[in-house]
């Protein structure tokens, strides 16, 4: 390429070549040459596979419109996993107002095409509009979720016009287009950027905290330093010259101290400044106010200047926050290069929460004003564009535990971007590129925080001023802003956000000494056995809260926020006893005990958004909020008649980095807004290794009623507890110290053998058992113990004592020789019975199988006391194994299914089955069980989890590895599955749901979660989960009745006459269970909003009232009342939605393309 090849492409396309309509005659011309200018390889032929269509022109995509139909549609040009690119040929002036019309809808043209993809092609992170001859018009979407497509790099600057082409800048980063687009997204460099600053200040604070220098005073003196670089970089101090300052000290060492107080004190009231030789601007905002500089040595000095040669402009405060907090706290550094929350991740949150409501109101906007501007009202367009612009700059966003200030920060981000669209906007109207800097902006004092630690607290106000002034640049230029540069808005408070009180005070006890517990985390080495024990010397003060309240939290239109893990049972041990009792009696009657910590950030945003002090709000929990300990904060909200709340968006279960360690979790997603609406449910259909700390997720995407659960379609949160199933199925023991087990062959089982029991974990039924006991004094008294078995007793004296002695719960330290939790229910369910059914709490695949009754299971085991093979076949069905995933939770990294059986035994229907029925469920239970315990005995090192992992694998008809092959002959996997396919159709012809048997039996997914289902199996499984909850509802009437079908009536209703369950049947359940509807009232006519409401109402209400059918004008004026006032508004309204590409005209009636 020369400069030749680009002048000839520049006047051959540039010299008006066209007036305009005639993009189909010239766009693919035109795009291959340009391709050829830039030395790209030109689009493939189109194949008649559209999936290998992956670089063609007019590539065809079918979309789906709201309403459910389909249509077919072309992609101009598409090149897969880069860009959709959409052509026009105006022949209109770029930057008119026809010129941008016609880009505003070629973009939401080509957003929906996006949408229309496969999934499996996932969304590319650009669309490109191209103007021929005259303009490229880049957005993106660096998530590459299909999220919103916005301006590219900048609004300043996202238009290429042709003769740009010139510029080897512009031409690379076409080229980065067609060849390596996420190589443009910003935060990429701006992440590595950031981990290495981050990596010189955690080394220069260590140095200084071995000199001596408290950690805090560190902390201080380094954030100042990073900002004064940052200025630099920036501009708002000159060029290089706090970088040539350090160069000079280093050589003088010792005036270090003294010179940086100069400038700092010239920086906060905006002096001339001596060390520098120049006037600078006045910062203020507190930072370098009483500015107190640290001594450093030459080399200390020298780490400085090598963090000042980093690009300080490219940080990216999304996770510098977080680095720079781990950086500068001693107990954190060494996390330092563990994984921090990645970016795409908080955004995904971000967007639904604060983001796309403002988007959509300034969507509207954008209708009213390019409404007005058609009639030539100018003035009218620039007051609904101002008035937008000064609701955005009032709109304040709270992040209740902001820690460092990343979802803030996100937040300030992505209305920046909305701003600079917003004035890009105002400027054309106008006929001004200027606005005024002094007016409304968007800027920090909006984004609002509450945080408890006092460095994070200043951290978080240090990311969002940076994160403000690099988007103050790329706004407004070269241009700096108005003085004071940093303002103490108070924005980010440091206090709880959950309680106050009238004061703390240390707990002492009765002389009058402090109260203390171990911390947690110090340990030492046993002297006895070696092992690590609490080091019962590290101890924390326990306070007591005087008179505590609730907390106050300021006001805002959006919460959102990443809130502390703790579960229940760790928050005393992480928060102390003191703070945990006041937060509980504070919230008595509103948070239940049982939830965990986070669900009292979920109750008060609910209350905010219910009581509409608040708009929205967004919450990062553990996935663990579908479990009932945690639904009972949701469902009250959920389910309030007159005032309900709604959750409009869910991720159910999502990867997630642990902003204080860099731990993989799994957590959910929710945002909840009042007033009934539906919802879209996202669901992670596969993960990958990331580039960078996020694994890459592809999601699926569904839209109806969320439920408490998080789930759309049945509701299964809802189903009720049966008396029947009661009183049966109970969680192992909790042991709480390893002096309890014992290994097998140890001398003191034989010794004490009394005191020993066989004990099982959950490891032992997925893998293989251990024959490990336990020395259980389950009924015996201290006293007891110690006489009767000495042994033993000094096992459990020297293993668990030391543990428990540190433990917060009195019971566990005053009996700490019994087991934490000895579950004497279970043991009085469990005694005489030969047999009893086990399932492993948390598994990947979902079995039931008989252990013998003197075995005794552990906390990772949900016990069935019954014997009957009945139960054990009726639950061993995928019938029951899609009820436990519906109604259960997931737990760990592994993310696996959790058995809950209050959840998911507890409110099950068995079917009301007839003798022969039974019987037949009875004997192939029994074959299962004795299939797998025959094979095991044979093979020793067959699993049951490999068994099942081979199963599944067949029913996927994927191929089977050495191993696999080797698992299915000695398990004799094909003969299993046979059994239990026919076990699947004896027990729904014993519901009498015969029909979905032929949509269900034999496919996969049938003993654990198979995201990749297709579309008909999960209808079948949707309406199977339906009728089962419309069973349960039935199964609780009757026995409001009076009439229950015990499942083991001789242990839960002695008094009765011995009966069967199969002669207990008492309804018909020939005809199967359906869930119920009813028709729904007619609506009443609406009131169109008046003229003084504005057009951005009129706008939304029209959108409503078309929903998501295609109606005509007629339909659509009968809605409102005085439809003939309102129908010309009405069509004026849908012309202009139709200009900008928001609704697409079929006939007579129109039809939203969103």
């Amino acid at each position: 390429m020369n400069e030749t090849d680009i002048d000839a492409f520049i006047s051959r396309w540039g010299g008006g070549v066209s007036r305009g309509g005639n993009e189909r005659a010239n766009l693919q011309m035109f795009l291959t040459e340009l391709c050829t200018l830039l030395d790209l390889s030109q689009p493939d032929p189109a194949s008649a596979d559209n999936g290998q269509n992956a670089y063609v022109f007019e590539r065809s995509v079918t979309e789906r419109l709201p309403d459910g139909s389909t249509t077919p549609r072309s992609l101009d040009l598409y090149k897969r996993g880069c860009f959709v690119l959409e052509g026009k040929d105006t022949g209109k002036q770029t930057g008119s107002g026809g010129w941008d019309a016609a880009i505003v809808k070629a973009h939401k043209q080509a957003e929906n095409y996006v949408k229309a993809l496969p999934a499996a092609e996932g969304r590319p992170p650009f669309i490109i509009v191209v103007d021929v001859g005259r303009t490229f018009v880049l957005f993106s979407e660096f998530t590459c979720t299909g999220g919103n497509y916005v301006p590219f790099p900048d609004p300043r600057s996202y238009r290429i016009g042709l003769e740009q082409l010139r510029s080897e800048e512009i031409r690379e980063r076409l080229r980065a287009l067609w060849l390596d687009p996420l190589s443009l997204d910003p935060s990429r460099y701006a992440g590595r950027v950031t981990r290495l600053i981050a990596d010189t200040l955690a080394r220069l604070a260590k140095s200084l905290e071995e000199s001596g220098a408290d950690a805090e005073r560190v902390a201080g003196f380094l954030s100042r330093c990073l900002f004064t670089m940052f200025a630099e970089d920036v501009g708002l101090l000159p060029p290089e010259s706090f970088s040539k300052l350090l160069v000079r000290l280093k050589e003088q060492p010792e005036t270090f101290p003294d010179a940086l107080k100069s400038l700092w004190q010239s920086m906060n009231k905006g002096d001339f400044c001596g060390v520098l030789m120049t006037q600078v601007l006045r910062f203020n905002g507190g930072l370098f106010e009483g500015a107190d500089p640290l001594p450093l040595t030459a080399e200390q000095i020298g780490q400085l200047i090598d963090a000042a040669r980093a690009d300080w402009r490219q940080v990216e405060p999304a996770i510098f926050g977080t680095l720079l907090e781990r950086a500068l706290n001693p107990h954190e550094r060494h996390k330092l290069g563990a994984h921090y929350t990645p970016r795409a991740y908080v955004e995904r949150l971000v967007m639904p929460t604060v983001i796309e409501p403002l988007r959509a109101a300034w969507e509207d906007v954008q209708v009213a004003a390019q409404n007005h501007a058609r009639q030539g009202k100018t003035q009218d367009a620039i007051a609904e564009v101002r008035n937008f612009h000064g609701r955005l700059c009032q709109t304040r966003v709270l992040d209740p535990a902001c820690g460092s200030g990343n979802f803030l920060y996100v937040a300030l981000e992505h209305m920046k971007r909305l701003e600079g669209e917003v004035l890009e906007v105002l400027g054309r109207l106008q006929k001004s590129a200027s606005f005024e800097l002094e007016g409304f902006t968007v800027n920090p004092n909006q984004f609002l925080g509450l945080e408890v630690n006092p460095r994070a607290a200043r951290i978080a106000d240090i990311v969002l001023w940076i994160g403000y002034l690099q988007w103050h640049f790329r706004t407004y230029g070269h241009v700096n802003p108005p003085e004071p540069v940093l303002r103490d808005f108070h924005n980010i408070e440091c206090r709880d956000a959950l309680i106050q009180a009238k004061a703390r005070e240390p707990l002492l006890d009765d002389q009058g000494q402090p109260v203390t517990v171990w911390d947690g985390r110090s340990v030492k080495a046993s002297p006895i056995t070696g092992e690590d024990i609490p080091d019962e010397t590290q101890r924390l003060q326990v306070y007591r809260y005087l008179e505590p309240r609730r907390a106050e939290w300021p006001e805002a239109d959006f919460i959102v926020g990443n809130p502390p893990f703790i579960g229940a049972a760790s928050m005393r041990r992480a928060l102390g006893d003191g703070y945990v009792d006041a937060v509980r009696k504070v919230y008595s009657g509103l948070v239940p005990d049982s939830a965990d910590f986070v669900m009292y950030w979920w109750q008060i945003a609910a209350e905010k958004v219910r009581k509409g002090e608040a708009r929205r709000f967004g919450f990062i929990t553990t996935n663990s909020l579908r479990q009932t300990f945690n639904r009972r904060v949701l469902e009250p909200h959920l389910n309030d008649p007159k005032a309900p709340l709604s959750l409009v968006f869910a991720v159910p279960d999502h990867p997630w980095v642990e902003a204080s360690d860099g731990a993989a979790v799994r957590i959910a997603m929710t945002v909840g807004v009042a007033g009934e609406h539906p919802g879209l449910l996202r669901k992670v259909t596969s993960e990958s290794a990331g580039d960078d700390d996020a694994r890459a997720v592809e999601l699926s995407e569904r839209e109806g009623k969320l439920f408490a659960d998080l789930a759309i379609g049945a509701d299964v949160a809802g189903a009720q507890k049966l008396q029947a199933n009661v009183g049966l199925a109970f969680r192992g023991v909790t042991l709480m110290g390893s002096g309890f087990w014992i290994e097998p062959g140890d001398p003191v089982i034989k010794q004490e053998f009394e005191a020993m029991t066989p004990l099982r974990n959950g490891k032992d039924l997925t893998a293989r058992p251990r024959g490990v006991f336990a020395i259980d004094f389950f009924g015996l008294t201290l006293e007891q113990a110690r006489e009767r078995f000495p042994a033993s007793f000094q096992r459990v004296l020297n293993g668990v004592k030391p543990e428990r002695d540190q433990s917060k719960r009195a019971a566990y330290r005053e009996k700490w020789w019994l087991f934490a939790e000895p579950r004497p229910d279970l043991r009085s369910a469990k005694a005489g019975l030969s047999r009893f059914l086990v399932t492993p709490m948390t598994a990947k695949h979902r079995f039931f199988q008989f252990l013998d009754g003197e075995i005794l299971p552990d906390q990772g085991i949900v016990a069935i006391t019954v014997t009957d093979a009945h139960i054990l076949g009726t639950i061993s069905t995928r019938i029951h194994v899609t009820w436990a995933l519906a109604t259960g939770g997931r737990l760990g990294v592994g993310n696996d299914p959790r058995y809950n059986h209050s959840r998911c035994f507890e409110t099950f229907p068995f079917p009301a089955a007839n003798d022969t029925q039974i019987t037949t469920i009875r004997d192939l239970a029994k074959q299962i069980d004795a299939h797998r315990k025959r094979q095991q005995a044979q093979h020793p090192e067959l699993t049951l989890t490999g068994i099942y992992n081979v199963l599944d694998a067949l029913r996927r008809e994927t191929p089977l590895s050495v191993r696999e092959k080797t698992i299915h002959e000695q398990g004799l996997v094909t003969l299993l599955r046979e059994l239990h396919d026919q076990l699947d159709t004896a027990v729904f012809e014993a519901y009498g749901w015969q029909d979905l048997a032929k949509q269900l039996i034999g496919r996969p997914g049938a003993t654990c979660p198979w995201p990749d289902k297709p579309a008909d199996q999960l209808q079948a499984e949707e309406e199977l989960l339906t009728r089962l909850v419309a069973l349960n509802a039935e199964r609780a009437a009757e026995e409001a009745q009076g009439t229950i079908r015990w499942l083991r009536p001789d242990y839960q209703n002695p008094q009765a006459p011995a009966t069967t369950t199969g002669e207990q049947q008492t309804a018909d359940l020939d005809t199967p269970a359906t869930a119920t509807t009813t028709a729904k009232p007619k609506k009443g006519k609406i009131k169109f909003p008046t003229a003084r409401a504005g057009i951005p109402e009129q706008v939304a209400a029209v959108k409503s009232a078309l929903g998501k059918q295609a109606r005509s004008l007629e339909e659509l004026t009968d809605d409102f009342s005085d439809p003939k006032r309102t129908a010309p508004k009405i069509a004026e309204i849908l012309a202009t939605l139709e200009s900008l590409g928001l609704l697409q005209r079929e006939g007579e009636r129109y039809r939203l393309t969103r």
